[in-house]
């Protein structure tokens, strides 16, 4: 057993029994490398991570491996959806090396964390001759090393985004100008730039992989607001529909998983995380007039948060996992043979035309398929008792493991969403998990001085701290929620100016408090969530909508300006911050 037992992360405590001898991120561990003057092994990853659960039983669980990881390294585990400053930073390190990046991360770095080699998943053999190499090329080429670290951290420090100097418009200590920092001719540029990139047959955007893609389509919905540009809209709908007939949607239980293998959305990435599951909720409400079948999935999706994810201490929980019993799909995927074994030859045979499944093409692997919903069948009553003996029978068959980990930001998400769910179709229930998430957050994650936890599990919060999509989430969150939440509000967001500016109209990532890494990192760009810059402007603008201030419009005004080299250059990964950009012009009207 080694020194991850006791961790508050789940994914770090699915290592504990490795026999490498892992250490949590921290000053020991940097002493310890110090002091027998060996390398960081810095493996990065999270629970719900299929090559994650790969590399561990190939490598990790190995005692040969092992072995030689504890001699010639200090291996240290890091959970990314805990650290997201560690991850940023070394993430940054392995695209300036690879050209790519993806988990497990695995970082080679000096004792005071600067990285000088960096990759993701190694099989087994070529693991082996990696660590032979490093530690070598550690013995024999200390110095090499020692400059090709430093080169590193200068290329991650170069392939940062550019900003604008905004200071001299908008004086930190003055009024910002009545007009928007972007022009609308920018914004219809940006929108028409992403629609180019459109995937006109199956909705959203690019080939395989393929990710829902939420801060663009939130961008679209709002530059449509504003414009009353149709084929904005039209792509949303089409997007959101092939969505939830696809098996990236499940069909069954509700919920979409992380993202579909191919650019038709039909075999998805079976994990299943909050944050997607909060941003969707938010689509789908935004459509809910839109059509029965948005209505039907927004209330699907509304109702597996709640049913699923919900905690005993009134919070989100993080994630499902991929894998089921280490195999990808086992909990969701149906051969014919599994159909006529629940439902019977007659009812098997309507479900499979309805489920879009050919017996002698299966859409999965071993002639197994994933549920589709091509249309809506005529016999709603049969559907409906169809899935109901589905999914009994697949609650029998065993099930993925839950992420407990609540995390700050991915709660503030999903309070928001349920909160925009229950204000349009009157849903109580779904404000009032909102509000118990809501108050779970401020009595485990909120200090008495007003700091954010990043974690907790089971009702204890975890040493990480907050980082600004945290601050920038939750006041979201709280803001949507209105009323007495409105205070915890603006008190994050004095959070925000005091930690995270970056004293020209733009934020860092990190507090300038925290823990000192080997950069600071400061991003626009958005993931499968908007940016936490992004977040920042909203949450800013949204305040002063409530309550008068105009000094939150200006700090928004700033930080949309400061950005906009970024925003223009690459308009399909700074969509948060165009919806932040739309959002001003909207209120400045």
């Amino acid at each position: 057993m080694n020194r991850l037992a006791d961790s508050l992360s789940p994914y770090l405590r699915q290592h504990a029994a490795n026999p490498v001898d892992w250490r949590e991120w921290g000053p020991e561990a940097l002493a310890e490398a110090q002091l027998r003057d060996v390398p960081l092994l810095v493996s990065i990853g999270y629970s719900t991570c299929h090559w994650c659960h790969v590399m561990a039983h190939e490598s990790f669980e190995d005692h040969t491996v092992a072995a030689v990881m504890n001699d010639r390294f200090v291996p240290v585990k890091v959970d990314r959806e805990e650290r997201p400053d560690l991850d940023s930073v070394y993430m940054q390190a392995t695209m300036a090396i690879t050209g790519q990046g993806g988990w497990p991360m695995t970082v080679f770095a000096f004792p005071d964390g600067t990285p000088f080699f960096a990759g993701t998943y190694f099989p087994k053999p070529h693991f082996l001759r990696l660590l032979d190499a490093v530690g070598t090329a550690w013995t024999e080429q200390r110095d090499d090393l020692r400059h090709q670290g430093g080169a590193i951290v200068q290329a991650s420090a170069q392939t940062g985004p550019a900003f604008a100097d905004v200071t001299v418009a908008c004086p930190l200590d003055g009024p910002c100008p009545p007009a928007p920092p972007i022009r609308t001719d920018a914004l219809d540029t940006a929108a028409s730039t992403l629609l180019r990139s459109a995937d006109r047959e199956h909705g959203g955007f690019g080939g395989a992989p393929k990710f829902p893609s939420v801060p663009t389509l939130r961008f679209l919905c709002d530059y449509y607001v504003r414009t009353g540009d149709r084929a904005a809209l039209d792509h949303v709908a089409l997007t959101a529909e092939r969505m939830a007939r696809g098996g990236i949607y499940d069909q069954l239980a509700g919920g979409f998983a992380r993202y579909s293998v191919d650019p038709a959305w039909v075999v998805p990435h079976f994990e299943k995380m909050l944050y997607d599951n909060a941003e969707l909720l938010w689509l789908y409400s935004r459509l809910y007039g839109e059509g029965a079948l948005f209505a039907r999935v927004a209330d699907e999706t509304a109702a597996f948060l709640l049913e699923h994810f919900s905690t005993a201490e009134g919070g989100f929980a993080a994630a499902f996992d991929a894998d089921t019993e280490g195999e990808e799909g086992l909990t969701y995927v149906w051969t014919a043979e599994q159909l006529v074994e629940t439902l019977g030859e007659e009812d098997a045979a309507w479900a499979a035309e309805a489920f879009g499944i050919d017996p002698a093409a299966p859409n999965f692997e071993h002639g197994a398929n994933v549920l589709l919903l091509p249309r809506d069948p005529a016999d709603d009553a049969r559907l409906a008792a169809v899935k109901h003996r589905l999914l009994a029978a697949r609650r029998r068959r065993p099930q993925p493991e839950r992420d407990d980990k609540v995390v700050a930001a991915w709660n503030g998400l999903a309070i928001a969403a349920l909160a925009e769910y229950s204000s349009r179709t009157g849903h109580r229930d779904s404000l009032l998990a909102a509000e118990r998430a809501a108050e779970s957050l401020v009595r485990l994650h909120l200090s008495d001085e007003g700091r954010l936890a990043r974690a907790s599990l089971g009702g204890e919060a975890s040493e990480a701290p907050g980082i600004l999509e945290d601050y920038a989430a939750v006041a979201l969150g709280f803001l949507r929620l209105g009323g007495d939440w409105t205070d915890r509000a603006t008190g994050l967001l004095e959070q925000i100016r005091a930690h995270f500016s970056d004293g020209e109209g733009g934020f860092f990532d990190t507090a300038s408090d925290a823990e000192e890494l080997v950069s600071r990192p400061a991003d626009v760009h958005d993931g499968p969530t908007a940016s936490g810059w992004a977040l920042a402007a909203a949450a800013l603008l949204e305040a002063w909508q409530v309550t008068s201030d105009e000094t939150y419009k200006d700090d928004a005004w700033r930080a949309i300006a400061r950005a906009e080299p970024a925003m223009s250059a690459n308009p399909r990964f700074t969509a948060g911050l165009h919806a932040a950009a739309e959002a001003l012009v909207r209120a400045q009207k």
